[in-house]
């Protein structure tokens, strides 16, 4: 390979090496030079600072040396005394860098190809850029390409630009893939590793089913019906929320399409993914109660503090709101972000029962009353001995058969059972050790500091030393199940914002925040806000 060969030459395998490679020709004209100039080090020393110039217009080749100017040389093959420096640059200074010309050269076969090694290899890093930078923006986005192989399951697809992997674990159920076999799938993830960008596929990611549906519908593409959730039990079944936002649009009927056929469209590409469009709603119960569709609803309870809810169906429909293995009933509880128990109205009238005949008991045995004066109270909707003694009395008395001075008599009752309950507790509370400090700290109360005492809190420092989901509880959704962990608080009806208030109430008094901290900010008025007066 010698210089002076074609200049036009080089420039004409740059371009071709940049439009094979859909990379900039200035990385290749740059990846040129690099490889001639390790090719002249290996001609003049491996200590010489040799550079290559290609003019990007006429492919004209330089080859200069670059020396230091020191007041003393340590390495003369890159470094040259000011005296040397000034006989060929007259204003060259200690510290400056000056080039030299080289004359070309011819290089023999092992600089040739220790040339062609480092063009490769930029050429190859630069790619590598070129496809992470041009893939890590398209995540979210669902792309085509062709089965180039299949190694233990895993399925690599050629993207044209690239090369993607769909992983055994991300392909639908019974579905399998030949070389040559046309694929598409959903990016959910492009990481730069060292042998080169990564680029994973999935057709089973709850969002696949979501862009197959934006490329089918119109109305989602365009921003009229928007997908708001989505579950899937890849290969067997799927729910998907949508919503319109023009209120002539129906959405369901928009990704359904004439006759089903943008839905059929989807699920010919799923594999025969069977499909529920349901209309998504802001009002929890009633976004429940489309999620478990076709199964009929009679009722439903919230419970906000545990993301539970309870749902009750008419006996002939607890098979088909549960569905195969549970599936109905799960996928409507990804969907949703709720934890769905699901009832009988024969079992919701058992279980309400039960909380009666527990209510009558607690009345009967603590106020040492008839059954029937237990059941009264019961029916009347008073949950508790607490709700008894602090309602006001002529409530109690309006109930029909009771009369003032009975009210009076159940009311004092009531109250001198807390009270020896409370010394009960407070001696309780001695005996585990926990300072009566605590009591001062707001919404802390005897019964609390019993089961702070339990749990290792005897101190305002421990309790301030909390966080919330100790003394509440958490829920963790793992494989599309919650699992919740108690807290120490449980049972004891103290919502998480109690929770919270006590903790910082307990920070406040060990000064561990200010008053000011917890204050809520106040809200600024304009001052040009207000009109001026006439």
């Amino acid at each position: 390979m010698a210089v002076s060969a074609n200049r036009l030459e080089l420039l004409q395998i740059a371009d071709a090496v940049a439009r094979e490679k859909a990379i900039d020709r200035m990385i290749v004209i740059t990846a040129m030079e690099d490889a001639i100039a390790k090719a002249a080090r290996s001609r003049y020393g491996a200590e010489t600072d040799v550079h290559a110039e290609i003019d990007s217009k006429n492919g004209d080749l330089r080859l200069t040396r670059h020396m230091m100017v020191m007041e003393a040389v340590e390495n003369p093959s890159n470094q040259i005394t000011l005296e040397e420096a000034r006989k060929r640059h007259p204003a060259a200074q200690v510290g400056d860098t000056i080039a030299d010309p080289l004359p070309p050269l011819e290089y023999g076969r092992i600089a040739a190809q220790s040339a062609k090694q480092v063009i490769v290899q930029k050429v190859r890093e630069a790619e590598r850029d070129r496809q992470f930078a041009e893939y890590k923006d398209r995540i979210g986005d669902i792309v085509n390409g062709i089965v180039k192989r299949v190694e233990y399951g895993n399925v690599v697809v050629d993207l044209g630009r690239g090369e993607a992997i769909v992983r055994r674990d991300e392909m639908l159920p019974r579905e399998v893939f030949r070389n040559g076999d046309r694929i598409r799938a959903y990016i959910y993830d492009v990481r730069r590793e060292p042998r080169g960008p990564q680029i994973f596929l999935s057709r089973t990611h709850p969002q696949f089913t979501a862009k197959l549906f934006a490329q089918e519908v119109p109305e989602i593409y365009d921003g009229i019906v928007e997908v708001k959730a989505v579950a899937r039990d890849p290969g067997s079944r799927a729910k998907i929320a949508v919503i319109s936002r023009d209120s002539s649009v129906d959405p369901v009927g928009a990704c359904v399409g004439m006759r089903g056929s943008r839905v059929q469209a989807v699920v010919n590409e799923l594999q025969g993914e069977k499909i529920d469009i349901i209309p998504w709603s802001p009002d929890t119960p009633t976004f429940v109660v489309n999620a478990l569709a076709p199964a009929e609803v009679s009722k439903v309870v919230l419970d906000e503090d545990k993301q539970r809810i309870e749902v009750v169906v008419p006996d002939a429909q607890l098979s088909l709101a549960i569905g195969r293995r549970g599936q109905n009933v799960r996928l409507a509880s990804q969907l949703t972000g709720w934890d769905i128990d699901i009832l009988t109205e024969a079992e919701e009238s058992e279980r309400r029962q039960a909380e009666f005949e527990s209510r009558t008991k607690v009345f009967v045995e603590a106020l040492n009353l008839d059954e029937v004066v237990g059941q009264l109270l019961a029916s009347e909707g008073f949950g508790s001995i607490e709700e008894l003694a602090l309602v006001d009395e002529k409530e109690v008395a309006g109930i029909e058969g009771f009369d003032e001075e009975t009210a009076r008599e159940l009311q004092q009752r009531a109250r001198e059972y807390l009270a020896q309950l409370e010394s009960e507790l407070d001696s309780k509370r001695k005996e585990l050790g926990v300072d009566d400090a605590l009591k001062d700290v707001p919404g802390v109360t005897t019964k609390i500091m019993v089961a702070f005492g339990e749990n290792g809190i005897k101190t305002v420092e421990d309790l301030a030393g909390c966080a919330t989901d100790d003394l509440v509880g958490w829920t963790e959704r793992k494989d599309g199940e919650s699992k919740r962990e108690p807290g120490y608080l449980d049972g004891l009806n103290v919502s998480r914002e109690d929770a919270e208030a006590m903790i910082m109430q307990a920070r406040l008094k060990m000064g561990w925040v200010t008053e000011a901290e917890l204050a809520p900010p106040a809200e600024e008025t304009p001052a040009d806000s207000a009109e001026p007066q006439a």
